[in-house]
Protein backbone atom coordinates (compact mmCIF):
# COMPACT_ATOMS: atom_id res chain seq x y z
CA UNK A 1 0.00 0.00 0.00
CA UNK A 2 2.77 2.64 0.74
CA UNK A 3 4.46 1.73 -2.70
CA UNK A 4 1.25 2.28 -4.35
CA UNK A 5 0.62 5.48 -2.63
CA UNK A 6 3.99 6.70 -3.60
CA UNK A 7 3.97 5.82 -7.02
CA UNK A 8 0.34 7.53 -6.85
CA UNK A 9 2.20 10.78 -5.31
CA UNK A 10 5.17 10.51 -8.33
CA UNK A 11 2.25 10.36 -10.99
CA UNK A 12 0.70 13.84 -9.72
CA UNK A 13 3.97 15.50 -9.80
CA UNK A 14 4.73 14.29 -12.89
CA UNK A 15 1.36 15.97 -14.04
CA UNK A 16 1.30 19.21 -12.24
CA UNK A 17 5.30 19.50 -13.80
CA UNK A 18 3.90 18.58 -17.32
CA UNK A 19 1.24 21.09 -17.26
CA UNK A 20 3.14 23.98 -16.22
CA UNK A 21 5.70 22.77 -18.65
CA UNK A 22 2.71 22.97 -21.16
CA UNK A 23 1.90 26.11 -19.86
CA UNK A 24 5.09 27.60 -19.80
CA UNK A 25 5.80 25.83 -23.37
CA UNK A 26 3.60 26.36 -26.19
CA UNK A 27 4.16 23.02 -27.66
CA UNK A 28 1.45 23.37 -30.69
CA UNK A 29 2.87 26.93 -31.12
CA UNK A 30 6.25 25.67 -31.37
CA UNK A 31 5.51 23.15 -33.92
CA UNK A 32 4.09 25.47 -36.21
CA UNK A 33 7.02 27.66 -36.12
CA UNK A 34 8.77 24.85 -36.56
CA UNK A 35 7.46 23.82 -39.72
CA UNK A 36 6.63 27.31 -41.30
CA UNK A 37 10.40 27.56 -41.53
CA UNK A 38 10.70 29.79 -38.30
CA UNK A 39 13.80 28.65 -36.17
CA UNK A 40 13.35 29.00 -32.36
CA UNK A 41 14.16 27.31 -29.46
CA UNK A 42 12.32 26.12 -26.52
CA UNK A 43 13.88 28.14 -23.95
CA UNK A 44 13.54 31.29 -26.25
CA UNK A 45 9.52 30.54 -25.64
CA UNK A 46 9.99 30.35 -22.22
CA UNK A 47 12.08 33.33 -21.82
CA UNK A 48 9.08 35.26 -23.86
CA UNK A 49 6.70 33.87 -21.39
CA UNK A 50 8.95 34.83 -18.26
CA UNK A 51 9.96 38.66 -19.99
CA UNK A 52 5.86 38.71 -20.38
CA UNK A 53 5.93 38.66 -24.17
CA UNK A 54 3.19 36.71 -25.64
CA UNK A 55 5.11 34.08 -27.71
CA UNK A 56 1.69 33.82 -30.24
CA UNK A 57 2.12 37.23 -31.22
CA UNK A 58 5.81 37.16 -31.79
CA UNK A 59 5.64 33.73 -33.42
CA UNK A 60 2.58 34.35 -35.64
CA UNK A 61 4.38 37.75 -37.21
CA UNK A 62 7.60 36.39 -37.60
CA UNK A 63 6.01 33.34 -39.45
CA UNK A 64 3.92 36.16 -41.50
CA UNK A 65 7.05 37.64 -42.60
CA UNK A 66 9.06 34.91 -43.09
CA UNK A 67 6.16 33.64 -45.78
CA UNK A 68 6.42 37.16 -47.08
CA UNK A 69 10.27 36.90 -47.62
CA UNK A 70 11.42 40.15 -45.26
CA UNK A 71 14.30 38.15 -44.61
CA UNK A 72 15.71 41.42 -42.12
CA UNK A 73 13.11 40.83 -39.37
CA UNK A 74 14.34 38.38 -36.09
CA UNK A 75 12.48 37.13 -33.29
CA UNK A 76 14.68 39.72 -31.07
CA UNK A 77 13.69 42.89 -33.04
CA UNK A 78 10.13 41.96 -32.88
CA UNK A 79 10.46 41.25 -29.02
CA UNK A 80 12.08 44.36 -28.63
CA UNK A 81 9.95 46.23 -30.46
CA UNK A 82 6.99 45.10 -28.51
CA UNK A 83 8.79 45.65 -25.39
CA UNK A 84 9.36 49.31 -26.30
CA UNK A 85 5.62 49.67 -26.78
CA UNK A 86 5.13 49.12 -30.33
CA UNK A 87 2.96 47.54 -32.55
CA UNK A 88 3.76 44.65 -34.19
CA UNK A 89 1.44 43.51 -36.90
CA UNK A 90 1.41 47.15 -37.83
CA UNK A 91 4.40 46.96 -38.68
CA UNK A 92 4.96 44.01 -40.19
CA UNK A 93 2.01 44.51 -42.79
CA UNK A 94 3.89 48.04 -43.57
CA UNK A 95 6.68 46.26 -44.21
CA UNK A 96 4.61 43.36 -46.81
CA UNK A 97 2.93 46.27 -48.34
CA UNK A 98 6.32 48.68 -49.14
CA UNK A 99 7.76 45.22 -49.88
CA UNK A 100 4.89 44.44 -52.70
CA UNK A 101 5.35 48.02 -53.72
CA UNK A 102 8.70 48.61 -54.85
CA UNK A 103 9.35 51.13 -51.59
CA UNK A 104 12.13 51.02 -49.99
CA UNK A 105 11.44 50.68 -45.98
CA UNK A 106 13.44 49.02 -43.47
CA UNK A 107 12.55 47.24 -40.40
CA UNK A 108 14.42 49.70 -38.45
CA UNK A 109 12.63 52.37 -39.78
CA UNK A 110 8.97 50.96 -39.80
CA UNK A 111 9.83 50.48 -36.02
CA UNK A 112 10.88 53.92 -35.65
CA UNK A 113 7.73 55.40 -37.66
CA UNK A 114 5.30 53.36 -35.31
CA UNK A 115 7.44 54.18 -31.92
CA UNK A 116 6.90 58.21 -33.46
CA UNK A 117 3.30 57.84 -32.68
CA UNK A 118 2.62 57.33 -36.30
CA UNK A 119 0.31 54.76 -38.48
CA UNK A 120 3.01 53.25 -40.83
CA UNK A 121 0.37 50.65 -42.54
CA UNK A 122 -1.71 53.61 -43.17
CA UNK A 123 1.76 56.03 -44.29
CA UNK A 124 2.21 53.08 -46.45
CA UNK A 125 -1.15 53.06 -47.53
CA UNK A 126 -0.73 57.07 -48.63
CA UNK A 127 2.48 56.20 -50.47
CA UNK A 128 0.99 53.78 -52.54
CA UNK A 129 -2.36 55.36 -52.83
CA UNK A 130 -2.26 59.24 -52.78
CA UNK A 131 -3.84 61.30 -50.75
CA UNK A 132 -6.66 64.55 -51.51
CA UNK A 133 -6.91 66.73 -48.84
CA UNK A 134 -9.26 69.41 -49.17
CA UNK A 135 -8.07 73.01 -47.77
CA UNK A 136 -11.03 75.51 -45.94
CA UNK A 137 -12.10 78.39 -47.65
CA UNK A 138 -9.21 81.04 -48.20
CA UNK A 139 -10.10 84.37 -48.45
CA UNK A 140 -7.30 86.93 -50.29
CA UNK A 141 -7.42 90.25 -51.84
CA UNK A 142 -6.35 91.37 -55.24
CA UNK A 143 -4.86 94.56 -56.10
CA UNK A 144 -8.06 95.79 -57.43
CA UNK A 145 -9.71 95.57 -54.18
CA UNK A 146 -11.54 92.97 -54.68
CA UNK A 147 -11.62 89.62 -52.04
CA UNK A 148 -11.59 86.08 -53.67
CA UNK A 149 -12.82 82.96 -51.59
CA UNK A 150 -10.60 80.04 -52.99
CA UNK A 151 -10.75 76.26 -52.18
CA UNK A 152 -7.96 73.41 -53.45
CA UNK A 153 -7.85 70.12 -53.28
CA UNK A 154 -3.96 68.58 -52.39
CA UNK A 155 -2.67 65.33 -53.47
CA UNK A 156 -0.26 63.97 -51.33
CA UNK A 157 1.99 60.74 -50.70
CA UNK A 158 3.54 60.17 -47.71
CA UNK A 159 7.39 60.33 -48.04
CA UNK A 160 8.54 57.40 -45.89
CA UNK A 161 11.84 59.20 -45.40
CA UNK A 162 10.23 62.12 -43.87
CA UNK A 163 7.37 60.48 -41.32
CA UNK A 164 9.92 60.65 -38.35
CA UNK A 165 10.46 64.70 -37.03
CA UNK A 166 8.23 66.18 -40.10
CA UNK A 167 5.22 68.01 -39.86
CA UNK A 168 1.83 66.99 -40.77
CA UNK A 169 -1.17 67.53 -42.45
CA UNK A 170 -2.10 71.19 -40.50
CA UNK A 171 1.24 72.09 -41.96
CA UNK A 172 0.48 71.31 -45.90
CA UNK A 173 -2.70 73.46 -45.58
CA UNK A 174 -1.28 76.46 -44.06
CA UNK A 175 1.28 76.46 -46.43
CA UNK A 176 -1.06 76.07 -49.75
CA UNK A 177 -3.40 78.79 -47.48
CA UNK A 178 -0.32 81.15 -47.61
CA UNK A 179 0.06 80.31 -51.08
CA UNK A 180 -2.66 80.71 -52.64
CA UNK A 181 -2.57 84.51 -50.39
CA UNK A 182 0.10 85.46 -52.12
CA UNK A 183 -0.60 84.09 -55.56
CA UNK A 184 -3.96 86.36 -55.38
CA UNK A 185 -2.69 89.32 -53.73
CA UNK A 186 0.32 89.70 -56.34
CA UNK A 187 -2.58 89.98 -59.34
CA UNK A 188 -3.46 92.92 -60.75
CA UNK A 189 -7.23 92.49 -61.00
CA UNK A 190 -9.61 89.89 -59.88
CA UNK A 191 -10.44 89.01 -63.18
CA UNK A 192 -6.77 87.55 -64.06
CA UNK A 193 -7.39 84.95 -61.32
CA UNK A 194 -10.86 83.94 -62.32
CA UNK A 195 -9.51 83.51 -65.76
CA UNK A 196 -6.67 81.60 -65.39
CA UNK A 197 -6.79 79.58 -61.97
CA UNK A 198 -4.12 77.58 -62.75
CA UNK A 199 -2.08 80.12 -61.93
CA UNK A 200 -2.78 79.82 -58.46
CA UNK A 201 -1.67 76.44 -58.47
CA UNK A 202 1.68 76.61 -60.59
CA UNK A 203 3.43 79.52 -58.46
CA UNK A 204 2.08 77.49 -55.13
CA UNK A 205 3.83 74.50 -56.60
CA UNK A 206 6.94 76.13 -57.30
CA UNK A 207 6.99 77.41 -53.58
CA UNK A 208 8.17 73.77 -52.73
CA UNK A 209 5.69 73.96 -50.03
CA UNK A 210 6.62 70.37 -48.86
CA UNK A 211 10.00 70.60 -47.18
CA UNK A 212 10.38 69.28 -44.11
CA UNK A 213 6.53 67.34 -44.29
CA UNK A 214 5.64 64.04 -44.08
CA UNK A 215 4.16 64.21 -47.43
CA UNK A 216 5.41 64.98 -50.68
CA UNK A 217 2.11 67.36 -52.78
CA UNK A 218 1.89 65.91 -56.18
CA UNK A 219 -0.82 68.86 -57.16
CA UNK A 220 -2.70 71.33 -56.26
CA UNK A 221 -6.34 71.94 -57.64
CA UNK A 222 -7.98 74.92 -57.42
CA UNK A 223 -12.16 73.58 -56.76
CA UNK A 224 -14.22 76.59 -56.43
CA UNK A 225 -13.13 80.52 -56.53
CA UNK A 226 -15.97 82.75 -55.46
CA UNK A 227 -16.16 86.64 -55.26
CA UNK A 228 -16.35 88.31 -52.26
CA UNK A 229 -16.68 91.66 -50.62
CA UNK A 230 -15.10 95.02 -52.41
CA UNK A 231 -12.39 95.54 -49.75
CA UNK A 232 -11.04 98.04 -51.49
CA UNK A 233 -13.95 100.06 -51.76
CA UNK A 234 -14.65 99.32 -48.15
CA UNK A 235 -11.18 100.27 -46.84
CA UNK A 236 -11.17 103.55 -49.01
CA UNK A 237 -14.92 104.89 -47.56
CA UNK A 238 -13.45 104.00 -43.67
CA UNK A 239 -10.54 106.11 -45.18
CA UNK A 240 -12.89 109.23 -46.32
CA UNK A 241 -14.90 108.83 -42.87
CA UNK A 242 -11.91 108.95 -40.45
CA UNK A 243 -10.47 112.42 -43.01
CA UNK A 244 -13.97 113.49 -42.68
CA UNK A 245 -14.03 113.35 -39.01
CA UNK A 246 -10.24 115.41 -38.44
CA UNK A 247 -11.32 117.62 -41.24
CA UNK A 248 -14.60 118.64 -38.35
CA UNK A 249 -12.01 118.09 -35.54
CA UNK A 250 -9.75 120.75 -37.30
CA UNK A 251 -12.73 122.83 -38.46
CA UNK A 252 -14.15 122.81 -34.78
CA UNK A 253 -10.73 123.40 -33.28
CA UNK A 254 -10.50 126.92 -35.57
CA UNK A 255 -13.58 127.95 -34.63
CA UNK A 256 -13.44 127.39 -31.37
CA UNK A 257 -9.97 129.93 -31.06
CA UNK A 258 -11.94 132.28 -33.62
CA UNK A 259 -14.38 132.14 -31.11
CA UNK A 260 -11.74 132.98 -28.10
CA UNK A 261 -10.07 135.67 -30.39
CA UNK A 262 -13.46 137.51 -30.52
CA UNK A 263 -13.99 137.48 -26.57
CA UNK A 264 -10.81 138.62 -26.11
CA UNK A 265 -11.02 141.40 -28.57
CA UNK A 266 -14.70 142.10 -27.25
CA UNK A 267 -12.98 142.34 -23.81
CA UNK A 268 -10.33 144.61 -24.97
CA UNK A 269 -12.92 146.69 -26.97
CA UNK A 270 -15.03 146.94 -23.72
CA UNK A 271 -11.89 147.75 -21.92
CA UNK A 272 -10.76 150.46 -24.36
CA UNK A 273 -15.00 152.00 -23.54
CA UNK A 274 -14.51 151.77 -19.94
CA UNK A 275 -11.29 153.90 -20.19
CA UNK A 276 -12.83 156.35 -22.88
CA UNK A 277 -15.44 156.88 -20.83
CA UNK A 278 -13.77 157.31 -17.79
CA UNK A 279 -11.63 160.21 -19.78
CA UNK A 280 -15.00 161.64 -20.43
CA UNK A 281 -15.97 161.60 -17.03
CA UNK A 282 -13.30 163.69 -16.30
CA UNK A 283 -13.55 166.14 -19.13
CA UNK A 284 -16.60 168.29 -17.32
CA UNK A 285 -14.81 168.06 -13.76
CA UNK A 286 -11.70 169.87 -16.17
CA UNK A 287 -13.86 172.09 -17.72
CA UNK A 288 -15.68 173.39 -14.20
CA UNK A 289 -12.04 173.78 -12.80
CA UNK A 290 -11.06 175.93 -15.51
CA UNK A 291 -13.85 177.73 -15.48
CA UNK A 292 -13.58 178.51 -11.66
CA UNK A 293 -10.03 179.75 -12.20
CA UNK A 294 -10.41 181.52 -15.19
CA UNK A 295 -8.70 180.12 -17.08
CA UNK A 296 -11.63 179.99 -20.31
CA UNK A 297 -14.54 181.79 -20.33
CA UNK A 298 -17.99 180.91 -20.98
CA UNK A 299 -18.03 181.65 -24.47
CA UNK A 300 -15.22 179.64 -25.06
CA UNK A 301 -17.35 176.58 -22.97
CA UNK A 302 -20.20 177.14 -25.52
CA UNK A 303 -17.98 176.74 -28.68
CA UNK A 304 -16.84 173.60 -26.82
CA UNK A 305 -20.32 172.24 -26.63
CA UNK A 306 -20.79 173.43 -30.61
CA UNK A 307 -17.94 171.28 -31.74
CA UNK A 308 -19.19 168.36 -29.34
CA UNK A 309 -22.40 168.29 -31.05
CA UNK A 310 -21.31 168.93 -34.95
CA UNK A 311 -19.08 165.84 -33.92
CA UNK A 312 -22.11 164.02 -32.53
CA UNK A 313 -23.88 165.11 -35.64
CA UNK A 314 -21.43 163.72 -38.03
CA UNK A 315 -20.91 160.02 -36.02
CA UNK A 316 -24.91 160.10 -36.16
CA UNK A 317 -24.63 160.54 -39.70
CA UNK A 318 -21.95 158.33 -40.15
CA UNK A 319 -23.23 155.26 -38.43
CA UNK A 320 -27.52 155.39 -38.40
CA UNK A 321 -27.72 152.21 -35.79
CA UNK A 322 -25.93 154.32 -33.07
CA UNK A 323 -28.61 155.07 -30.80
CA UNK A 324 -29.30 158.71 -30.59
CA UNK A 325 -30.02 158.93 -27.12
CA UNK A 326 -26.62 157.94 -25.86
CA UNK A 327 -25.30 161.30 -26.75
CA UNK A 328 -28.42 163.46 -25.54
CA UNK A 329 -28.32 161.29 -21.80
CA UNK A 330 -24.69 162.23 -21.73
CA UNK A 331 -25.13 166.07 -22.76
CA UNK A 332 -27.53 165.81 -20.04
CA UNK A 333 -25.63 163.94 -17.51
CA UNK A 334 -23.17 166.81 -18.10
CA UNK A 335 -25.44 169.87 -17.60
CA UNK A 336 -26.89 168.06 -14.61
CA UNK A 337 -22.69 168.37 -13.02
CA UNK A 338 -23.47 170.68 -10.46
CA UNK A 339 -19.64 171.08 -11.05
CA UNK A 340 -20.21 172.18 -14.60
CA UNK A 341 -23.16 174.75 -13.76
CA UNK A 342 -20.06 176.10 -11.45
Amino acid sequence: MGEFGGLLILLAIGLVGTIILLRLIPVNLWLSAIFSGVRVSLFSLVGMRLRRVPPRLILESMITASKAGLSEVTLEGLETHYLAGGNVPSVIKALISADKANIELTFQQAAAIDLAGRDVFEAVQISVNPQVISTPAVAAVAQDGIQLIAKARVTVRANISQLVGGSGEDTILARVGEGIVTSVGSAVSHKDVLENPDRISKIVLEKGLDVGTAFEILSIDIADIDIGENIGAKLQIDQANADLKVAEAKAEERRAMAVAVEQEMRAKAQSARARVIEAEAEVPKSIAYALRNGNIGIMDHYRMQNIKSDTDMRDAIANPNMPVNSKKNRNQDEDNDPNTKN
